[in-house]
């Protein structure tokens, strides 16, 4: 099974920029949707991006503009840019992955594959 391992978070000010990375154990690119989840203290974990297989993208309406989730297919490797970053963008965000496609992809039950998390925090 595929292992997901989140870096690049941080601290951060109003404004500012952070690119979260997701290193995955073995090529997920042909047989992998990806996606990006965040959870913020006393709130239900929430999709943030999706990347399909096909290169599709997704994004909640709350990072719209902001935020561009890619993937590096030769290294593995998931991105998720994050621009104009906000204080209510901070959150604990995980990479997920699983070979079944779903339209409701900002849903976490509908992924099955996590990696343990990064924490985003965002100042004032």
């Amino acid at each position: 099974q595929v292992k997901l391992v989140e870096s690049g978070g941080g601290s951060v000010q109003a404004g500012g920029s952070l690119r979260l990375s997701c290193d995955a154990s073995a090529s997920t690119s042909s047989s992998y949707h990806m996606a990006w989840f965040r959870q913020a203290p006393g709130k239900e974990r929430e999709g943030v991006a999706y990347i399909h297989i096909g290169g599709t993208t997704a994004y909640a309406d709350s990072v719209k503009g902001r935020f561009t989730i890619s993937q590096d297919n030769f290294k593995n490797t998931l991105y998720l840019q994050m621009d104009s970053l906000k204080p209510e963008d901070t959150a604990i965000y995980y990479c997920a992955c699983d070979y079944q496609r779903s339209d409701a992809w900002y849903l976490p039950a509908n992924w099955h594959i996590w990696g343990q998390g990064t924490q985003v925090s965002v100042s004032s």
